[in-house]
């Protein structure tokens, strides 16, 4: 939904795309899932094996500098532990984006697991914002996938879990806005690919699904602009936990292309989830 707008400044002038199309940040997402299903573990090699046979099979499009260059690397040779971008230009939300599979098979509470969701994000992102932005959106996706917590306590449930950064600053700062839009909040604090922006903001939108549709919500991050298919893509991972495919509307679903791949690749991942879990 948000590909069309992505990199236009707010208010967006939404419409319903005529041709659906992946983002990168689904694809790369999928290709995490199915790297996992095929080594039933979590394996940072195998995820960044993984994107490299997606890449080379020109299966992952429209990703940012930071995962080009990380793709790039891969494909010359390098090591996925010295493939990522560094320094402070790597500090974008393209580990953010891909980390939601690890949070149904990985505690951040335990340090081994917390370190192998550091290792994740540093197949193209060796920054420690990029990391804590991936970190808050594996501990959202499992307080509604585990912890059960309510929407209106997703800010705080986050901060418990989120070392001292600028990234944990933009929570506790959005943790006291009460009905504030999401609209609002974006022109005030910006919306961009930057993660201090991107995952604060995604969090702050997900907290709407008690009041609005998915659909809704989605469309409001979207007409916030800046990086909209990221936070769309964001947001909805943390909000399709809490409600569960059934509520996503079918129509949406069935806007997608390849979705019979897309349900295979998910279906193989649960499969592997129900035997391990």
């Amino acid at each position: 939904m948000g590909g069309p707008f992505e990199g236009q400044p707010g208010p967006v002038q939404f419409r319903q795309p005529d041709n659906w199309s992946i983002s990168d940040d689904s694809q790369l997402t999928l290709a995490t899932c199915e790297a996992i299903t095929q080594a039933s573990t979590v394996s940072a090699e195998q995820i960044a094996d993984h994107f490299l046979q997606w890449y080379r099979a020109r299966r992952i499009t429209g990703v940012g500098a930071s995962t080009l260059k990380a793709l790039r690397d891969l494909d010359a040779g390098q090591h996925w532990a010295l493939a990522g971008a560094k320094g402070e230009m790597a500090a974008g939300n393209g580990a953010a984006m891909r980390i939601a599979p690890l949070a149904f098979c990985l505690d951040p509470q335990d340090d081994r697991n917390r370190r192998l969701i550091r290792d994740v994000c540093r197949i193209t992102h060796h920054n420690e914002e990029a990391y804590v932005g991936a970190l808050a959106v594996v501990t959202a996706v499992r307080s509604g996938a585990f912890d059960h917590s309510a929407p209106p306590d997703l800010l705080e449930t986050v901060l418990l879990n989120l070392p001292d950064s600028r990234v944990r600053d933009r929570i506790s700062n959005f943790n006291s806005l009460h009905d504030v839009s999401i609209a609002d909040v974006a022109a005030q604090f910006g919306s961009s690919g930057y993660v201090v922006e991107s995952v604060p903001l995604s969090l702050y939108a997900a907290r709407f699904i008690d009041r609005y549709r998915i659909d809704e919500i989605l469309r409001m991050i979207i007409e916030a602009g800046g990086d909209t298919d990221t936070n769309a893509s964001m947001t909805g991972q943390i909000i399709g936990t809490w409600i569960g495919a059934s509520q996503i509307p079918e129509r949406l679903i069935h806007s997608l292309p390849n979705v019979n791949n897309i349900e295979r690749i998910v279906s193989d991942f649960a499969a592997v989830l129900d035997r391990n879990l």
